[in-house]
């Protein structure tokens, strides 16, 4: 019987369950007494990955909240006791592999778990970087090159793409999603249009005591597109400053993951 190698996998845990409040690192601890194999069991189709570079994204804020009663099946949550997941922000190596798709030496990215080593399970979750002939850095695929860049990306060209003449409002949240996607509207303009824009105003959403105010000092006219990803009374200030036939493309609502009362839509009639 051939003897395993065995590796010492550097973890981060979660501790507990965190809801109504942000997050503090008594609620994480690391775990260094765990060990992997370095290879992939002989049954079924895994792939065994080093991970090279991990995101802290937002979307992991909603994984270690306890869900369990309006849990969603598209997403893989946190377990107290277990490794904490980072979403689909992590770029890796694959050291060994069962799976025909992939072999050793490949680059890939998708879910996994915060610790240096990983089992996938599931290796049709794993998307192939390209990364030959080229000196981009393989950290730009958590980020404009990532997830974050796809769902900015997908956002601004099928769904919220930005006409000539159109107003669109972003709020700008301290993550990288946000700003790629005003960004990527302005490309798109450039690309489409050939018409080069740059930001024409910005306020801080969250010194202005009067949002409907501010919106309609901004965008006087309406806004035609929004991209949502930060909710609550930014949102419903929005609702009643878009104009008729305005796409929202609603990615997420992070102003409301730490509450423990989230805050519902008031402004619901501005739908019909």
């Amino acid at each position: 019987m051939e003897q395993q190698q065995l590796m010492s996998n550097k973890q981060v845990i979660l501790r507990e369950y965190v809801s109504g409040r942000f997050p503090t690192e008594a609620d994480m601890y690391v775990n260094t007494s765990s060990y992997i194999s370095l290879k992939v069991p002989p049954q079924g189709s895994t792939v065994l990955v080093k991970n090279l570079y991990l995101s802290c994204d937002p979307m992991m804020r909603f994984l270690i909240m306890d869900n369990s009663h309006h849990r969603m099946t598209k997403y893989v949550y946190c377990t107290p006791g277990s490794p904490i997941y980072v979403g689909m922000a992590r770029v890796a190596k694959v050291l060994d592999s069962s799976h025909p798709e992939f072999k050793q030496g490949d680059l890939v990215w998708g879910l996994t778990r915060w610790e240096e080593y990983s089992f996938i399970t599931n290796p049709e979750s794993l998307i192939k970087i390209r990364h030959t002939d080229t000196d981009v850095p393989l950290s730009y695929y958590t980020g404009i090159l990532g997830m974050p860049g796809k769902t900015a990306y997908a956002d601004s060209l099928k769904y919220a793409l930005r006409r000539k003449g159109n107003t669109c409002s972003c709020p700008q949240h301290p993550e990288q999603l946000g700003s790629l996607w005003a960004n990527l509207q302005n490309w798109l303009v450039v690309m489409l249009l050939e018409v080069l824009e740059g930001f024409d105003e910005a306020f801080n959403y969250k010194e202005e005591h009067d949002l409907d105010a501010a919106l309609k000092r901004y965008f006087p006219q309406g806004i035609d597109v929004y991209f949502e990803h930060v909710g609550g009374e930014m949102l419903d200030a929005v609702r009643v400053n878009m104009r008729e036939h305005g796409p929202i493309a609603v990615c997420g609502m992070i102003s409301q993951y730490n509450l423990p009362d989230p805050q519902g839509i008031k402004n619901l009639m501005q739908c019909i």
